[in-house]
Parts: C-alpha cells; sequence; structure tokens
C-alpha cells in the first residue's frame, strides 16, 4: 500500500477546483473512473504497452510536469505502437483491450444504481474502446474517453482523439451535469487515483475505491479499501 502520490503531483501546474459545492444527501449521478475502477487494470494504455514492450514513463513525467500537452502525450503513446516497423490495427488493440477483467462487484455495484434509477458515467483518460465496452456490459449511460484515430484500413495513424484531460476530469464532470441539469451536489465520483481527486471536489460525493496513495483517501469522503466494487454499495445506500 503506498503512502504517498506515486506521480510528480500534477496539481502543481493545474488550476485549482474552486467550488464549494454543498455535502450530498441525495444521489442522482454517480461518475466511475475506469481503470482500476470498473476494470481490474493499472491503465489500458499501459496494459497495451505492455503487450507491445513499450513504456510511455517518461511521456508521463513530461505530461504532469505540463511540457506536453494531452493531446502529445496521446501521440507519443500511440506512435510507440508497431510491429515490423509498420503501425497496429484498431482490431489488435481492441483484442488487446479485451482481455482486461471486469473488477469484481462491478455488476453489483452497477445494478444497484441502475435498480434506483441513478444515471452512471464512466470518465476515463483511458481508452474510449474499453470505456464502450464496459459502458454496454454493465448498463452505463454515459461515457467520456479518449482514444486514437485510424485510417480506412483500420490501421493507426498515430494521431490520437482526446475527450478527456486527465488533469482535469472535473470538466466532464461539470459538463454532464449541466447537460442532464443535475445539481453537482447531487452527484457522487468513485475513483482510485490522484487523477480523480478533482471529481471529488466537483461532486457532493467522492468516493476513493482501493485508492492508489495518500492523497486519494484523505481528499475523499468515503474509503472503501480492497478490490470489490460491491463493497461501495453500503456506503452509497444512505444517499439514494
Amino acid at each position: 500500500m503506498a503512502t504517498m502520490c506515486r506521480f510528480y503531483c500534477y496539481r502543481k501546474n493545474r488550476d485549482a477546483v474552486n467550488y464549494n459545492i454543498d455535502k450530498a444527501n441525495k444521489i442522482a449521478l454517480v461518475f466511475f473512473d475506469m481503470d482500476g475502477v470498473l476494470t481490474d487494470t493499472i491503465s489500458s494504455w499501459k496494459h497495451i504497452h505492455d503487450y507491445f514492450g513499450t513504456s510511455n514513463e517518461r511521456s508521463v513525467d513530461e505530461y504532469l510536469k505540463g511540457n506536453i500537452d494531452d493531446l502529445e502525450f496521446i501521440k507519443r503513446d500511440v506512435l510507440l505502437w508497431k510491429k515490423n516497423g509498420k503501425f497496429t490495427s484498431k482490431d489488435i488493440i481492441q483484442d488487446i483491450l479485451y482481455n482486461i477483467p471486469l473488477m469484481e462487484g462491478a455488476r453489483e455495484c452497477i445494478y444497484f444504481l441502475n435498480k434506483h434509477d441513478i444515471k452512471t458515467a464512466i470518465v476515463s483518460a483511458g481508452l474510449d474502446i474499453l470505456a464502450e465496452r464496459v459502458a454496454k456490459e454493465l448498463c452505463i449511460n454515459y461515457v467520456s474517453a479518449n482514444g486514437f484515430k485510424n485510417d480506412e484500413n483500420g490501421r493507426l495513424t498515430g494521431e490520437g482523439i482526446l475527450n478527456v484531460q486527465l488533469k482535469y476530469k472535473d470538466k466532464n464532470v461539470r459538463k454532464l451535469a449541466c447537460e442532464l441539469d443535475i445539481p453537482l451536489k447531487k452527484c457522487a465520483a468513485v475513483g482510485n487515483s490522484c487523477f480523480d481527486i478533482p471529481m471529488f471536489e466537483t461532486c457532493g460525493l467522492g468516493i476513493a475505491f482501493n485508492p492508489d496513495d495518500d492523497c486519494v483517501r484523505k481528499l475523499a469522503d468515503i474509503v472503501v479499501e480492497g478490490k470489490d466494487l460491491s463493497k461501495i454499495i453500503p456506503t452509497l445506500g444512505p444517499f439514494v
């Protein structure tokens, strides 16, 4: 169990979340991170790097220090996914990602929320191919995740598609809540890493699930340890 952040603290170079949100008494919308929360993997990007025997550690460091933006970060990752000097295909990436299992208890958790007519959303800087599969399997209502471009033959072009800024997941939270006319105080966020803290700060309820480090524990309203997402159901009970 980590006791300090695994990364350079990106919060040193992003805008602060200047919201004073009332704490939830009822929830109508729950935002979930994907990697490490709905799926049992550290990172969908890393999962692909492991397959190709590549690493994006240098790019991660450059991104967190503000030296490159999100699209450049995605591009540097995708440029590494080659075989025999050629970009891989979307089908191969899909096959790699579809090997990632759902988190234990994910079905029970989402079923509980759907049963109580609470809307659900994925907000992830992970890959949209996986996020859309997870949303379909679990009956999650909304998906925001990142992707990559491919040509007419399905081969990657080396360019990315940006829908979620890793440092600014709160933007997606505010946007969807506004579109659905749901007050932020009636929103909850479930995440496991420091990149989910802005969602905690924007929602009326923040739940740290199997958190990576102490900063996540400290800034959440509720902490649930262990890799079983159904364990958050009792904590949600008073808010439905």
